[in-house]
């Protein structure tokens, strides 16, 4: 009877594990707001971004530093999406290349990590060695429960 009642268990456990969460919905609402090839961390990681005034202190703490002549107008900002979630990731260093991110591909949801394809990187072939520390700033549904994210590259 024991055994049994533990195989029904089982069934009914392995029923309600959690499947991925990827639709062309959820594809469709990733986008990035802000990508450079410069002013990031060493450490691959990410930071959830949540109110305005956090999001214009990242930005302008990692933006280069340049000359604004008299002229010019300040540097404007993107607009905080409030209907979305925001999310810093940085790549970590790299020797040489440009590891911008330019695009999503997808994103899913599996275990509470959140992965975000991307397109893979390709090398031109010899390049000038220069460390870099890409960072990216993208967006996801608000509804996703994630504790980590994690890139994939795909073709």
């Amino acid at each position: 009877m024991n055994k049994l009642l533990i195989l029904c268990f089982a069934i009914i456990m392995s029923c309600t594990s959690t499947t991925a969460q990827k639709s062309k919905d959820m594809q469709n609402k990733a986008e990035i707001i802000k990508s450079e090839s410069q002013g990031g961390t060493e450490q691959a990681g990410f930071v959830i971004i949540k109110n305005e005034q956090e999001f214009q202190n990242i930005i302008k703490s990692k933006q280069r530093t340049f000359v604004v002549e008299e002229n010019e107008s300040v540097v404007k900002y993107p607009e905080f999406p409030v209907d979305k979630k925001v999310i810093l990731y940085d790549l970590g260093r790299f020797n040489s290349g440009d590891h911008t991110i330019r695009e999503i591909k997808s994103i899913s949801v599996k275990d509470n990590v959140l992965y975000v394809e991307v397109p893979m990187y390709e090398s031109g072939g010899m390049e000038i060695q220069v460390l870099s520390n890409p960072w990216f700033i993208f967006t996801v549904p608000s509804n996703l429960q994630f504790n980590s994210v994690q890139l994939k590259s795909s073709k």
